[in-house]
């Protein structure tokens, strides 16, 4: 079973964007690898929203090249034919591609598309990018209302150049008596 990933940055006081989309506040540290990308992932979910700002609004295509998902209930398929557009129930959609043979899905951005996802329990890990910056208003990691959702912390990584804090959480799901458990291993 493919996981899917939110990998994604946010400033220390929890935005993933400025309170207009912005994300001018994220520094690019030299020794983050990002060309490696296609190697751990083949398939990218994205925001409306996110992709419109990616896009600046014009039809966009895939995103690093790989096969993108963008979740919008107002754009439309025929002005993007080179991504899919989601629009309808997504667990179904989603689950179905977990099951496919590939790499990792990157959940890549969209605070709503994260808690949609959770609320789902199709979520499998949050790698957080934390960038020594403080917003004040913005885009939250995680809009609510949320569910409280248990975290395990499974790597992390400093950055001195930059300051940057990478953090990586397997989502703990919760079983029938309330309890949490952890999510398969792969």
């Amino acid at each position: 079973m493919r996981r899917i990933r939110y990998s994604v940055a946010m400033s220390l006081d929890g935005f993933i964007a400025g309170p207009q989309g912005e994300a001018d506040w994220i520094t690019m540290d030299p020794d983050v690898d990002f060309s490696s990308v296609d190697k751990v992932f083949d398939t990218i979910f994205v925001g409306g929203r996110t992709f419109a700002a990616m896009t600046g609004g014009r039809p966009g295509g895939k995103i690093f090249g790989l096969r993108t998902f963008v979740f919008s209930r107002t754009l439309q398929q025929r002005d993007h034919p080179k991504v899919t557009i989601v629009a309808g129930d997504i667990t179904k959609l989603v689950t179905d591609l977990r099951a496919e043979p590939g790499k990792d899905i990157w959940l890549f951005g969209g605070g709503l598309l994260f808690r949609s996802l959770v609320e789902a329990g199709l979520v499998d890990t949050v790698e957080v990018a934390v960038i020594p910056v403080l917003l004040g208003n913005g885009i939250s990691l995680f809009p609510a209302p949320a569910p409280r959702t248990r975290l395990r912390l499974t790597s992390h990584k400093v950055y001195p150049k930059t300051g940057t804090l990478w953090l990586e959480y397997a989502l703990e799901r919760p079983t029938p008596r309330g309890r949490a458990r952890s999510p398969r291993k792969r």
